[in-house]
């Protein structure tokens, strides 16, 4: 008997991978591939369209004639802030545009002057001024540096909805796209914000649609129901939004450590918007706050200098054991939290007292980040998946920061594509979900108070 199964494309940066969930969430197939980048006409990497295409083609056709499991639904999981410009057939108009990619600084001028500068539109649209990761504003450059093209475009569909668009021939717009830093939104108002319309962007954009909906595959020998595919922030909190009923914090962490609030729905304020907070919108359309620290980056640059410092392998520190008291006695030292590489590491006796005030530093910086979402939600548990979830030296001293608080290391394997997978869960499941979707380990506060000098 072939087992019922839902297919979710998983559309990073660098991989791209395809799940199969079966009833219960649990992963019983993956693949990845990685494509080879292309350039636009500047010159610029970007994402081989035609490469991705085809690969979604490809792996259905296996999967559809794979023995051991019966595809019921799919679904669709990327990276966003990045625009498929397609004509009245289909076609794409452009390449992919890098969401890295620099936005000049006239046309940038130009548009902010127009819409009462840089901090009225970082509060109405919840977004620090962030250049092309500002999606909008790619649309809008390409309405002012290529009018011909712009033209002819029928729809600009975020890359969650170009590839459900590849399989079912709608064009959708999705909240979870539009609400990721795209300008496009005034979270205010729960609208798209004035300029969109002012400028003519309005037209170019799909209907927007709920992220639980789903219409029937076009592509041929398929009638499978297929969703409007989500932000990958977004879909990355599902699991822990159908777990947990209480206020929580999801601290999310990877190359960036984000910390994702879904029960903050206070306005932006200047000072959170200098401190590179933002807002989301969730899989339901409420405002989720947010804020960003560049922690895995950083962590990743400072032990390969702590380890080259003290000649040893940076993979020494992913299992080092936590020392309670040596965290208490580098605390009372009373240092300033510093950023990767400003310690001067030669007053350390050893790679083990350096790594720990290491971590001491980020965990000071992590508490502030975190608790410019916390507000007055009453939220009483953090749980942190990714990276330092796994990591025994941070987990202990983050629990130490939030005295108050209860704080869990979470897993879930593919948290974001299980997001995508429960987000349709009604149109292919039939079981109820299931109450073990996420494992938590809790982190008891020890007496260091690291986070709170």
């Amino acid at each position: 008997m072939r087992i019922p199964a839902i297919a979710i494309f998983d559309v990073g940066k660098t991989n791209k991978k395809l799940f199969l969930f079966d009833e219960q969430y649990q992963i019983v197939y993956e693949k990845t591939a990685r494509f080879t980048e292309t350039i636009d006409e500047d010159g610029d990497p970007c994402e081989n369209l035609d490469s991705l295409r085809l690969s979604v083609f490809d792996s259905l056709r296996d999967i559809s004639q794979h023995k051991d499991f019966e595809v019921r639904a799919i679904n669709f999981s990327t990276y966003g802030a990045s625009f498929v410009y397609i004509d009245e057939n289909g076609q794409p108009l452009t390449p992919l545009y890098n969401y890295l990619k620099a936005f000049p600084e006239l046309l940038r001028n130009d548009f902010y002057t127009r819409y009462g500068g840089d901090t009225v539109l970082a509060h109405e649209t919840a977004s620090p001024v962030l250049g092309s990761l500002n999606s909008g504003l790619q649309l809008y450059r390409l309405q002012q540096e290529q009018p011909e093209i712009f033209s002819k475009v029928n729809y600009a569909l975020h890359l969650p909805q170009y590839m459900s668009y590849l399989l079912t021939g709608i064009a959708s717009t999705d909240l979870t796209s539009v609400g990721c830093h795209t300008h496009l939104w005034n979270f205010r108002e729960g609208r798209y914000h004035r300029w969109v319309e002012q400028e003519g962007i309005l037209s170019k954009l799909a209907p927007l649609r709920r992220s639980d909906e789903v219409f029937q595959a076009s592509f041929p020998g398929s009638q499978l129901p297929v969703g409007v595919g989500l932000h990958d922030s977004s879909a990355a909190l599902i699991p822990y939004l159908v777990s947990f009923e209480e206020p929580f914090v999801l601290l999310s962490t990877g190359t960036w450590s984000i910390s994702l609030n879904p029960f903050n729905h206070d306005p932006l304020t200047t000072e959170e918007l200098q401190q590179d907070c933002l807002c989301y919108l969730s899989y339901k359309g409420s405002p989720v706050k947010a804020s960003r620290l560049f922690a895995g980056y950083e962590y990743e640059q400072e032990v390969k200098r702590i380890a080259e410092h003290f000649h040893q392998h940076p993979a020494r520190y992913r299992s080092m054991v936590y020392d309670h008291e040596l965290a208490l006695r580098l605390k009372d030292c009373g240092w300033a939290p510093a950023i990767a590489g400003e310690r001067d590491l030669s007053v350390f006796e050893n790679d083990t007292e350096a790594y720990h005030q290491w971590m001491i530093d980020l965990v000071q910086r992590q508490y502030q980040s975190t608790q410019l979402v916390l507000g007055n939600t009453g939220a009483r548990r953090v749980f942190v998946d990714g990276g330092f979830s796994k990591n025994a030296v941070f987990m202990n001293l983050l629990a130490a920061a939030f005295p108050g608080m209860e704080v869990y290391a979470a897993s879930m394997a593919q948290a974001t594509a299980a997001g995508a997978a429960l987000a349709i869960h009604d149109h292919w499941n039939q079981r109820s979900l299931p109450n073990d979707l996420i494992r938590l380990n809790y982190y008891a506060a020890p007496r260091v108070q690291a986070g709170k000098s």
